[in-house]
This record gives C-alpha cells, sequence and structure tokens, in this order.
C-alpha cells in the first residue's frame, strides 16, 4: 500500500516547514501542523482501510523527523511514564502525530514552557495538564495559567477523586488563580470533602477556615519561640499547629476524616497530615500498626530520653505541652503505611470504608482532637 500522489505531495510540503508539532485526527482523517505561521491541515483520501492508511502517514512522518519510519517505541510506555525521556528529543518527538510521544514529553523532566504549549496544542486533557503543571517551568510560565483553567472547568466533570485532589492541589500552586476563584473551590469543598485534601496539600498554613489558636497557646508561647530561636524543630512545628493556621488544618483535616469519598481521598489525607507534622516525625521505619505507635508515643513522652533532641528540649522545658506532643507524635506517623493493612484486604467505599478503617480514624480523631483543645 502507498499514499495517494496527492497526499504523499501535500504532507510531504507540510512536513517541508519548521513545524513545532503535528496532530492527526483519525476519525475525520486530518493531519495537522503547527508551525510560527499557524495551523496548517492536509485532508487525507485514503485509498485503503482507514488504519492501514493511518499507518503509512505515521511511516512517513516518522521518516521525515527521525529519520526511520519505526515511530515513537510504544514498548516505552511505562519508562516515558516516569520522565525518563531524553531532554533533546522532546521537541521532535511533538512532531511524530503519535499520543504516546506527546504523554513521553509531559512527563520529561526538561518540560519548558514553549514545549508546554506545543504539547498542549497536540493533546490536550486533564491528565496532561496535571502533569506539566507539576513542573515549576510551566507553572512560572505562560502556559501555567491557562492548564489551571482547563483543570478548573474540567473538574465538575472528573469521575476519580483521586484526580480531583491532584487538580486542586495542582490549581492552588501560586500564580495560578485568583482569590474569588480560590474561594469558590473552597465553597465547593464543603460539599465534595475531596476538594479540601487538595487545599491540606498545597496550603497547608493559608486555608480559608476559620479558627482561633489553642487554649493553651498563649501560654506555651513564649517558650516555644525561645526554643525556635535556638533551631528547634519540634518546637516550630508544636507552635505552628497550636496557633489559628494549624488549628484550622486540624479542622479540616478532621471534617474529611469523617466522610472521605473512597480509599483514594483517605490516602492523599493521610499523606498531606504525615507531611504536615513531618518535623515532629521520630525518624523511626514506617510502622503498619496503630496500637505500637500509639504505644511508642505515650512511651517516649513520659520518658523524653527516648526521643530525639529537639521533641525532648520541647517535653523537658514545656511540662504542660506533654499530651500535645504526644498527641503531635501519633499524627506524624499517622501516614499511608498505616492504612494499608485495611485496604489490602478491601476494596470498600462509603459508610462500609469508613467502619473499616476505625482503627485508624479513631485514634486520629482523639488525637486530633486533643490538640484542637477539645476534651
Amino acid at each position: 500500500m502507498e499514499l495517494s500522489n496527492e497526499d504523499a505531495l501535500r504532507l510531504n510540503v507540510l512536513l517541508n516547514q519548521e513545524l513545532q508539532a503535528i496532530r492527526i485526527d483519525e476519525s475525520k482523517m486530518i493531519v495537522y501542523g503547527l508551525s510560527d505561521k499557524g495551523e496548517a491541515t492536509v485532508s487525507l483520501n485514503p485509498n485503503c482501510r482507514d488504519e492501514q492508511y493511518l499507518k503509512q502517514v505515521k511511516e512517513l512522518i516518522s521518516t521525515q523527523v527521525l529519520g526511520s519510519p519505526g515511530g515513537y517505541p510504544v514498548f516505552l510506555r511505562r519508562w516515558t511514564r516516569m520522565g525518563q525521556t531524553k531532554d533533546k528529543s522532546l521537541a521532535k518527538l511533538l512532531q511524530l502525530g503519535e499520543s504516546e510521544a506527546v504523554v513521553a514529553v509531559v512527563h520529561a523532566e526538561g518540560l519548558t514552557d514553549d514545549l508546554a504549549r506545543r504539547a498542549w496544542w497536540a493533546m490536550p486533557s486533564s491528565e496532561n495538564a496535571r502533569c506539566m503543571l507539576r513542573r515549576e517551568a510551566v507553572v512560572q510560565g505562560e502556559m501555567g495559567p491557562v492548564l489551571a483553567d482547563f483543570l478548573l472547568e474540567f473538574l465538575p466533570f472528573e469521575e476519580e477523586p483521586r484526580d480531583i485532589v491532584e487538580s486542586v492541589r495542582l490549581v492552588l500552586q501560586p500564580g495560578l488563580i485568583d482569590e474569588a476563584t480560590r474561594a469558590d473551590l473552597w465553597s465547593k469543598g464543603q460539599r465534595k470533602n475531596a476538594y479540601l485534601v487538595g487545599f491540606l496539600k498545597t496550603l497547608p498554613d493559608a486555608l480559608p477556615e476559620p479558627a482561633t489558636p489553642h487554649p493553651e497557646f498563649e501560654t506555651l508561647q513564649p517558650a516555644l519561640d525561645a526554643l525556635i530561636e535556638q533551631g528547634n524543630p519540634a518546637a516550630r512545628q508544636l507552635r505552628r499547629t497550636l496557633d489559628a493556621p494549624g488549628q484550622a488544618f486540624l479542622k479540616t483535616a478532621t471534617q474529611v476524616m469523617k466522610k472521605p469519598a473512597n480509599q483514594d481521598v483517605v490516602v492523599a489525607l493521610l499523606e498531606a497530615i504525615e507531611d504536615y507534622f513531618a518535623e515532629l516525625h521520630p525518624g523511626c521505619a514506617p510502622c503498619r500498626e496503630v496500637a505500637t505507635i500509639l504505644e511508642t508515643a505515650r512511651r517516649c513522652c513520659a520518658d523524653p530520653q527516648q526521643l530525639p533532641a529537639p521533641a525532648r528540649e520541647v517535653i523537658e522545658q514545656l511540662p504542660r505541652s506533654r499530651d500535645l506532643a504526644e498527641s503531635a507524635l501519633v499524627l506524624a506517623q499517622m501516614g499511608v503505611p498505616v492504612i494499608n493493612p485495611i485496604f489490602a484486604v478491601t476494596d470498600s467505599v462509603g459508610s462500609v470504608m469508613r467502619r473499616k478503617i476505625e482503627p485508624v480514624s479513631s485514634p486520629f480523631f482523639e488525637h486530633a482532637g486533643r490538640l484542637l483543645g477539645q476534651s
């Protein structure tokens, strides 16, 4: 099989331009080319089955771009999704007219704002937008707000809570959306709490949730500030938690834990909690047993000599903070490993899932409540 003379001529004319990207609409049998002059199109006139004809078209394009008709090696799919594609080949990949080649570009570590513009023209999708907004060069470039606007418009149609969490997390990065849009997202989070997890991950200290400092904050603040001046990270984290922004974080995390949509939301929430309390983590290996975490935190706070120096100093110099430090130590270790044994044996959602995660959620509520000053 060969291309028709008309198509071969028009495609060669197209490929001899300085193209930035190529896109093929296989349903309409049209090849689009993007250059500095704008967009050019070639309507195909197949002389055989569409699938066979498209194969010939892609081989011609690949021969012109890469010097071989093989096209993009699809077997490298997993490799390219790990961002391992060589930076020097990214521009050429966008000229192949193959979706997998575009995916390789948006996952690449060397993605630039200009390459993001070309890739977005070639294959606009929510997953590609999320991939590109994980790159600082794109967030700070002209494409950042464009991709954020797309994700915002597409949010009502996202079906997977994990995608909702990630989209909200990414659009909340500085400089992408205005205050009114941020407030609207927060409002929607009161009905769909997957939105709130995105806030917890990106804006843990700037949540729109109204809150007041812990009842013990004013009493403990002077001693905590003195330790912070000495460079004590545990004191810094405890002060952060007891102040109003930290109380807002705990209130929001508690709200999500009460009614998570599915397992992905629980996992993302625990990631946010563990990251928030990271400076208080005792440095031990991740523990999967909640009972062990609770007992270890209780024992260590009763005998601070077992704790790392920063946490030990806090408890020794502020005896009234012992219970609060214990709860903070528990939450610092309340990460994804504690939920894995439960989710490994169930795929439940909704109320059934919430009952099954009670061995994790109940201790969380207890210790978050203590840090919130609740009896």
